[in-house]
């Protein structure tokens, strides 16, 4: 009966239930560290999913120190040591494995000191080496844990404040910019292999688009797109690659990214007129622009109105002209109809004391009349011609040469001759100046030229546009006479009068 009581005691089970934690915890150990892959596993993967989805927009990179370490959970830290091949551990290893690695990625190296980190600096390449053989040649879905510790390493290593140089010269000599060396990031060696990681996993068809934008959110898109105005080309290179990558991918994301873009372009032309990556920026549009379906949608117009069109404002211009004329082509090639609005956005915005930029408007008004119907032609010739025969003028000889050069061109040739009878009275006066003066024995010729071509075919116009040129030189010189005849006057007076 004491037996009985005493048994059911406290003490002995306590006791007996410490010794088991205690006890256990020592032969435990080893047990527990035996089976730690695959409870690291599960946690990786579990762990992982858990994590609040804010985390991955909040990234703070562990920036490696003087003692080189990596930072793990717990607080506790170990030295950064490569971690096994993917060819050394099992299939069913390696998600767990590609996560640890990914970790490891995560600790971003300082690049200004070359002798600070070199065995570290290492690892991490060659780890980011074999992260990209990995997603490469992946064979199965990649898990939820995988894709938000591939976006937490990425934001880690590429989301960063940057450090432009000084460009107070930058825009007002946009020559003296293109003559630079461009600024090249000295993290280099592994930016690129982050990116590269980016890409194949962005484009691998292993990667869920439904799983991978809960993490590549707007927010993601909108620090990667912060990061087109980076001074090194290369980087923008890689980014302009991604973001069409996304673009193509992720459809839910479309109309945010056009609009962001559209927003980058609007401080850009309005506020700042400073930024690296409008030519990239324009060359991601120009293939968007190739792919939309007809007829145009009505915002699609509007942007661009009030987005291509005023990028002709800043005097940077010339450093992505070329990308902004394939996008304002595009849009007139899908619908002629906009070919009167393009036009008299670039008569908007025609420069007046630029000289090279006036050769870079010809240029791409020759590109869009190629494009152009003689019934858009027609309702915007009259101011077009007028600032043509502006041209045609001009001191500068290229300018004049350019203008000249439209009728070399067959299509706008034939648009010039059916409209001849307004067109030639606008031009003819600079026509006429031209043959008896120009300093430019090319321009000289060229002219010639064009007159001959409108004498040849419509001698009777010829005619009369020449007989009015006489009658306004006549008019003009008279005119010119009584002026000076009255300046004559009040000189004479004022002299009688002191």
């Amino acid at each position: 009966m004491w037996k009985q009581i005493l048994s059911k005691l406290p003490n002995k089970k306590s006791s007996k239930n410490e010794h088991h934690h205690r006890g256990g915890g020592r032969d435990g150990h080893s047990s527990s560290s035996s089976s730690s892959h695959a409870s690291t596993s599960k946690t990786s993967d579990n762990g992982v999913k858990k994590q609040s989805h804010s985390q991955t927009k909040n990234n703070n990179a562990p920036v490696a120190s003087s003692s080189d370490v990596n930072p793990k959970s717990n607080g506790v830290f170990t030295p950064y040591e490569a971690l096994p091949s993917f060819k050394d551990v099992p299939n069913t290893e390696k998600q767990t494995l590609f996560i640890k690695k990914l970790n490891l990625c995560r600790v971003v190296f300082d690049f200004t000191d070359p002798t600070k980190n070199i065995k570290e600096k290492d690892i991490k390449r060659q780890t980011l080496l074999e992260l990209v053989d990995y997603v490469n040649s992946a064979n199965g879905k990649f898990s939820e844990g995988s894709v938000q510790e591939v976006v937490r390493m990425v934001s880690a290593n590429i989301f960063r404040t940057l450090n432009p140089q000084p460009r107070e010269n930058k825009v007002i000599d946009a020559l003296d910019l293109e003559e630079e060396e461009p600024s090249m990031d000295l993290a280099w060696p592994h930016l690129q292999l982050v990116y590269e990681l980016f890409l194949r996993f962005v484009a691998s068809p292993e990667t869920d688009t439904k799983l991978a934008k809960r993490y590549i959110d707007q927010s993601f898109v909108l620090k990667l797109l912060d990061l087109f105005d980076s001074e090194d080309p290369r980087e923008r290179d890689c980014l302009k690659t991604i973001l069409h990558r996304i673009y193509g991918k992720f459809m839910v994301h479309r109309p945010f990214i056009r609009k962001s873009i559209n927003n980058i372009f609007y401080r850009f032309v309005f506020e700042t007129e400073k930024h690296n990556g409008i030519a990239e920026f324009l060359e991601i549009l120009g293939s968007i622009i190739n792919g939309f379906a007809l007829p145009l949608k009505e915002e699609h117009k509007v942007f661009l109105v009030r987005v291509l069109i005023p990028l002709h404002k800043p005097k940077c211009l010339q450093m992505y002209h070329q990308q902004l004329s394939y996008c304002i082509t595009q849009f007139v090639e899908k619908d002629c109809k906009l070919a009167d609005t393009v036009i008299r956005g670039l008569l908007k915005y025609w420069p007046v004391t630029n000289s090279s930029k006036e050769v870079m408007f010809l240029n791409e008004l020759e590109e869009v009349l190629e494009a152009t119907q003689p019934p858009e032609f027609q309702r915007c010739m009259v101011p077009l011609f007028r600032r043509i025969a502006r041209c045609l003028n001009s001191l500068h000889f290229q300018v004049a040469e350019r203008a000249l050069f439209l009728w070399n061109n067959n299509h706008i040739e034939n648009l010039i001759m059916q409209s001849r009878k307004v067109i030639l009275p606008i031009i003819f006066p600079a026509l006429e100046r031209n043959a008896q003066k120009h300093w430019n024995q090319a321009v000289h010729s060229l002219t010639l030229n064009v007159r001959k071509i409108f004498q040849d075919l419509d001698p009777e116009l010829f005619k009369e546009c020449l007989a009015k040129f006489k009658e306004d030189e006549s008019k003009e010189g008279e005119t010119k006479a009584k002026r000076e005849a009255t300046w004559k006057r009040l000189e004479e007076v004022g002299m009688r009068k002191g």
